[in-house]
């Protein structure tokens, strides 16, 4: 990991995240925090960062992020950068939310995270999500993203231009 470090007075090092979002800052000591993998963008000098093996092989597999997240725990600020808008959620304990895969992007160590496969031939036909939702539960914050860089490129490619091979 790089470290960078402003010595001069008046200056300061800033970052961008790589796709469309926003960035969002956690005070690391009031995780550990789970964050999908590419989510860790800079964080002051006592953060760690450290993986996550979510339990289970359902969400390993079908969970979207694989089996291994990011684990932030420490003291200072993390920034962190997730694709679209962000939304916050503070579920109570037992509390459930089933999300688009993928879609989870943060949660509290605290928080339940389980993948579940849809029912119903016409949901996985029609309901157009995949055949596979997360499932979160309380108690516990939970940030979802809007976007996911996949949904994003395939939004995408109806407006990428195309050389077309000369017969």
């Amino acid at each position: 990991m790089a470290t960078y470090t402003a010595t001069g007075s008046g200056q300061f090092i800033t970052c961008a995240s790589t796709m469309p979002g926003d960035i969002i800052a956690l005070e690391a000591s009031q995780g550990p925090f789970i964050c999908q993998k590419s989510a860790f963008l800079c964080a002051q000098p006592d953060v760690n960062l450290g993986t996550y093996a979510v339990p289970g092989l359902k969400a390993g597999f079908f969970g979207g992020d694989g089996f291994i997240f990011q684990e932030i725990t420490g003291n200072g600020l993390a920034f962190l950068e997730l694709d679209g808008g962000i939304k916050e959620i503070d579920l109570a304990r037992g509390e459930k939310l089933k999300v688009d895969t993928g879609n989870v992007a943060v949660f509290e160590k605290s928080v339940t995270y389980s993948v579940e496969r849809v029912k119903g031939f016409a949901n996985i036909l029609f309901g157009g999500e995949g055949l596979f939702l997360t499932t979160v539960e309380g108690p516990g914050k939970v940030w979802l993203q809007t976007m996911t860089a996949p949904n994003f490129a395939a939004k995408l490619v109806p407006f990428m231009p195309f050389k077309k091979k000369d017969d």
